[in-house]
């Protein structure tokens, strides 16, 4: 198939990472793919499997008439089938596209967030909306936007054997200190919950020397005021000594295996990417019982499942797996197999082909 993917995304964050490896994916497998991004996206850089004569460049500002008459020259010139956007702003461009160029369209909806009144209007002919969790699925049937029959919930997939092999260098990296690693991956912004992560650290810290807390992740809030309001909280705690702000991590696979226990905080989160990453590198899972958590672990089995919010009891799980080598390493056990069984790329890809080549019945029946 020849197969188009949109995003005016200007920095990575867990959905572009999920179109990179969404698009790699159908490229190795040997489908024709496209990517249609602004200019200085981070994007081109990681899509590694796809050609670099196959990018092209244009604004995406909302519905951009002359950029979607462009795109759809784009699309009649390269006989492109699909037209794959992930982004709210983008959908009407796309939409304009794929009607002018002749694809079929899908959208990835990748948050919890309505769309609005505008999507209402302009995405009347789209073929399928790809929902990353069930939680996200429902938000879309609710909205009574798309006939229910064109909503499919996919999975993000990752690919587990590099997560996995992380495995090995925890045996191998050097223990200059005998302190455990607990950690939480994330932007910083009081959804992802730092502040509740940094306050357990404070009741952990209180009972045992024995570890060390980190949180990586940037602040992408004009000011920086997320990052300095968790700075003052850590002052405020006397934790400095105990709690560190990492910044952006390029490669999480390289840090996970570096932890004892991950920490995912989030008072609301559509699928939860790191959880998964995390449970796939053979890292004990504790999580606020978010939309995607309760999606991905099984409380007690894969994972840990706590109340939103709820400080005393995260630090009471903190505290208990890390004092439980033996149950840190039944969960991880179960969480890999649960992992390889529900969020692999390979099955990801599949049912991705399967929409695309529903949406392409969908076209040709129009």
């Amino acid at each position: 198939m020849k197969i188009l993917q949109i995003c005016s995304a200007r920095e990575l964050g867990g959905g572009e990472k999920h179109l990179a490896d969404l698009a790699n994916g159908l490229a190795r497998r040997g489908h024709d793919v496209y990517a249609a991004v602004v200019p200085a996206s981070p994007l081109p850089a990681e899509l590694s499997s796809v050609p670099a004569q196959n990018l092209t460049e244009l604004q995406m500002r909302n519905l951009n008439v002359a950029s979607g008459l462009k795109l759809a020259r784009f699309i009649r010139k390269h006989k492109i089938e699909i037209v794959h956007a992930h982004m709210a702003r983008d959908y009407p461009l796309a939409a304009l596209s794929a009607r002018r160029g002749g694809a079929g369209l899908v959208l990835t909806r990748h948050v919890l967030f309505p769309l609005n009144r505008i999507h209402r209007l302009t995405l009347r002919r789209t073929a399928r909306v790809i929902g990353v969790s069930q939680a996200v699925a429902e938000g879309l049937r609710a909205q009574k936007i798309f006939d229910p029959d064109k909503i499919v919930l996919i999975h993000n997939g990752i690919d587990v054997d590099r997560f996995e092999r992380g495995r090995e260098r925890i045996a191998r990296r050097e223990q200059g200190t005998n302190k455990k690693r607990v950690g939480m991956i994330g932007h910083i912004a009081p959804i992802k919950g730092q502040e509740d992560f940094i306050r357990a650290a404070a009741v952990v810290i209180n009972g045992r020397d024995d570890v060390e807390f980190v949180i990586a992740g940037e602040d992408k809030s004009r000011a920086g005021t997320n990052r300095r309001s968790a700075e003052k909280l850590i002052d405020e705690l006397k934790l400095n000594q105990h709690v560190r702000l990492i910044g952006w991590v390029e490669d999480v696979a390289d840090l996970l295996p570096t932890l004892d226990l991950f920490i995912s905080p989030s008072r609301s989160e559509p699928f939860g990417l790191a959880i998964v990453e995390a449970m796939a590198a053979g890292v004990p899972v504790v999580a606020s019982m978010s939309e995607g958590a309760r999606e991905i672990i099984r409380d007690n089995h894969s994972g840990r499942l706590i109340p939103v919010g709820d400080v005393k009891v995260l630090a009471q799980a903190i505290d208990g797996l890390l004092s439980d080598p033996e149950e840190r390493s039944r969960l991880v056990k179960n969480a890999q197999a649960a992992v390889r069984e529900n969020f692999s790329m390979e099955k990801m890809l599949s049912a991705t082909e399967q929409v695309y080549r529903e949406a392409l019945e969908v076209r040709s029946a129009v």
